[in-house]
């Protein structure tokens, strides 16, 4: 027997072992298994190297670290208020909560997302716009600086921001930066060092210890959080780098949603931070009061929930929002998102909707930043199609934004995007507003926006040529495991 065969026998049992592990051992749901054995199937050299830096998940010892229950305050004041919307007793100054009181209840059982009515909410869609704002907060923090980014370039904007909390840290104030260490794998240690010589802290999420090769790359830290002294917060789509500007000649101008957040919300998203940062960086932070400074008075006056998700729990909570939301939507869904790969609960509930008469719109990118699951995401429009939707593709440059809008009174903006690795696989965080008026201001974008784009029909669907349906096809069978 000739050392070819010899190694492709080798080569077939180790495929032959991983197929067993992926089916008795792991798991996995029905379609995230179908994709791995085709892979090991048609890529019989490589797919277990796919499969060892694609496949893995992290040990469930080491996720429970990162649950919000682990936060003691927010464990407790959520338990409390859980019992009150049971009992009927929680009051609401915003018809909208009152309304949606069961999504709220479920929002406290499975994420421990605390309800507060004293936020003041602004919304950014350029990044120009969230930036300055975010910068002139970082200007006047007095205490602390917490971010948490999952892409930060090293480009203009990044030495930019880097340069400023280096030069807060000079100054005395606590500067904390944490970043995913895949979406950051291109981004140098060194180029942190300015705010590590002034006395902040960097601190990388899952990093690897084998260069550009990250064998926990599947689980991502999706998220992007800033925390400023307690008593601002940001949250939504911008990550950090020059093309969020709309500087990258590629993608043009990048619309996004992002959230600048006064109240009491914001505490729940320092307690985010903290149990990320303390998963990641060799000095954990105590859960200081100092962080979560008594808010005095009411800054403003709309209903928030922050719901954090990520693979570890078994509840895929925001994902569980999206779809509760979406039942109850009796006028109008409006969805914007850059990834649009849904599981059969969720698709089967837009279609639901549509066919009961519903006002359902879809905005997904004209554009692909990631080709692969560009392609996935038009798989999906013919459902949709046929029941009734509408579906925009967006032309004015890059659609990056992660937005959920029902009846003009409820929203949901945040990282999650509408697929399968943002519900299962990734850490997110989404804001959930229960107020007409902020809710109607984000339809009202969603209109505008409308504008800019072109509108798909189920003929030109049902016509498209046969080498973009193969594309979208293959694409789809490996969608739940890219």
């Amino acid at each position: 027997m000739s050392w070819l065969h010899i190694a492709y026998l080798l080569i077939f049992a180790l495929d032959l072992v991983t197929a067993c592990v992926i089916i008795f051992v792991e798991r996995h749901n029905a379609a995230v298994t179908w994709a791995w054995l085709m892979v090991l199937l048609f890529i019989p050299v490589g797919g277990f190297i796919l499969y060892v830096l694609f496949g893995q998940h992290v040990s469930r010892y080491r996720l429970a670290r990162f649950r919000l229950r682990n936060a003691p305050w927010v464990a407790r004041a959520a338990e409390r208020q859980r019992r009150q919307v049971e009992a009927g007793d929680l009051a609401y100054a915003e018809p909208a909560a009152q309304r949606h009181a069961d999504l709220i209840a479920l929002n406290l059982k499975t994420a421990y997302a605390i309800y507060t009515e004293d936020n003041r909410v602004d919304v950014f869609v350029r990044g120009v716009d969230k930036f300055e704002s975010l910068f002139e907060d970082i200007r006047r923090a007095k205490d602390h600086v917490h971010l948490e980014y999952y892409i930060f370039r090293p480009d203009d904007l990044g030495a930019r921001l880097v340069h400023l909390l280096a030069e807060k840290a000079r100054q005395g104030v606590e500067v904390r930066l944490l970043y995913d260490a895949v979406g950051c794998a291109w981004t140098p240690k060194s180029f942190f060092e300015p705010l590590l010589r002034s006395g902040g802290e960097v601190a990388a999420f899952f990093p690897s210890r084998i260069p550009y090769v990250n064998l926990r790359m599947n689980n991502r830290n999706h998220r992007k959080i800033a925390v400023i002294d307690g008593r601002v917060a940001y949250v939504g789509g911008f990550n950090v780098g020059d093309e969020y500007l709309g500087k990258d000649e590629r993608f043009g101008f990048w619309r996004d949603t992002h959230l600048r957040i006064e109240g009491s919300a914001i505490l729940e998203l320092q307690s985010i931070f903290l149990l990320d940062w303390n998963s990641s960086s060799p000095q954990p932070l105590e859960f200081d009061d100092r962080y979560f400074p008594r808010i005095n008075g009411r800054t403003g006056t709309t209903g928030m929930q922050v719901v954090a998700s990520g693979p570890d729990t078994d509840w895929e909570q925001i994902r569980n929002a999206y779809i509760k939301m979406i039942y109850a939507a009796k006028e109008s869904i409006y969805i914007q998102t850059p990834y649009f790969v849904p599981d059969d609960s969720l698709l089967t509930a837009l279609k639901i909707a549509s066919l009961s008469g519903v006002d359902v719109k879809v905005m997904l990118p004209g554009k692909p930043d990631h080709l692969w699951v560009f392609w996935a995401s038009r798989f999906y429009l013919g459902d949709l199609l046929q029941a009734g939707v509408q579906c925009y593709l967006y032309r004015d440059g890059f659609l990056h934004a992660k937005m959920v809008v029902t009846d003009r009174e409820l929203a949901s903006v945040g990282t999650a995007n509408i697929d399968i690795r943002s519900f299962k696989l990734n850490f997110e965080v989404n804001a959930l507003i229960f107020d007409r008026d902020k809710s109607g201001h984000l339809a009202d974008l969603f209109e505008r926006d409308l504008e800019k784009c072109d509108r798909l029909t189920l003929e030109q669907y049902r016509t498209r040529p046969r080498a973009e349906r193969i594309m979208e096809s293959c694409a789809r069978l490996l969608s739940p495991i890219l």
